[in-house]
């Protein structure tokens, strides 16, 4: 499944899908706060992404966990959204989640997002692996199938894939990619894992 070039990008900036398109996919792309979703839905978007971004207050940053993105001044407050063309007949609308834990406990926010979703990208970063959890929490019960992206950052540890997956607690055939959410390439990698995966998962639990 080729992904879409950069010269591709400028081609498809349009607000139509192309005529050649016979399938969209609606892909959640979750995880904790201050883990790249906006920045990796911006740098694969095909179209000028929606940002529900706002500058955050002193009374945000007390609840919000900053461990490894102390710098960070703005925030989701509703949602992201994009739209990629992944393949002349497939195209993907992602929906990127607010990433703080109080967001999570606002049922309606998820209930509304994951509907009609085919699956998850759940992003995540070494130096604060149990940031993730409530992302995946939510994910699972939500019945989403899911893959995980590492986001790169330039601090960030690493550590064999052996030892991740068990610190997420991932079942063996859960996808676990790392990407830079700053690439193109490289995003788009990560979301053609997660189609791939969910493709499967969903001829697998056909009725």
């Amino acid at each position: 499944m080729a992904s879409t070039t950069s010269s591709d990008r400028s081609a498809d900036s349009g607000i139509y899908v192309r005529d050649t398109v016979e399938t969209t996919a609606k892909l959640l792309i979750v995880g904790p706060f201050g883990v790249g979703k906006t920045t990796l839905i911006g740098t694969v978007s095909e179209i000028e992404p929606l940002r529900t971004e706002e500058v955050m207050t002193q009374a945000g940053a007390l609840v919000d966990d900053l461990r490894g993105v102390e710098d960070k001044r703005t925030t989701t407050v509703a949602m992201d959204f994009g739209r990629l063309t992944l393949s002349p007949d497939l195209v993907l609308y992602l929906f990127g989640a607010p990433g703080q834990r109080r967001f999570n406990q606002v049922a309606p926010v998820w209930q509304q997002l994951a509907h009609g979703a085919y699956g998850a990208l759940v992003l995540a970063d070494t130096r604060r692996l149990d940031a993730s959890f409530d992302a995946m929490e939510m994910v699972e019960r939500h019945g989403l199938p899911y893959a995980v992206a590492l986001n790169s950052f330039p601090d960030a540890p690493h550590f064999p894939d052996d030892e991740l997956r068990e610190a997420l607690d991932l079942k063996p055939g859960t996808p676990l990619v790392s990407c830079d959410a700053r690439d193109r390439a490289s995003a788009a990698r990560a979301l053609i894992a997660l189609v791939r995966h969910v493709h499967t998962y969903h001829q697998e639990h056909l009725p």
